[in-house]
């Protein structure tokens, strides 16, 4: 959670600063950070349409999740 925020700050250098991506459309919870990290790497390897369906089949109306998982 601390990680999104750092991001939606623009603290973070990089995609979400650069290009004003601040929106959590989607996430994943993992059980340790070696398999986030294998999910995450695997993800960016994929074309972006999957990606877009991959969002669109849990948040279809791309809303801003942040405030779900701050509860």
């Amino acid at each position: 959670m601390g990680r999104v925020w750092q991001h939606k700050q623009n603290i973070v250098e990089g995609f979400t600063k650069r290009y004003s991506a601040h929106d959590l459309v989607w996430f994943e919870l993992h059980d340790s950070m070696e398999s986030a990290i294998t999910r995450e790497t695997a993800i960016k390897a994929w074309k972006r349409a999957w990606k877009i369906e991959l969002i669109e089949k849990s948040n279809p109306y791309w809303r801003d999740l942040y405030s779900e998982i701050c509860r």
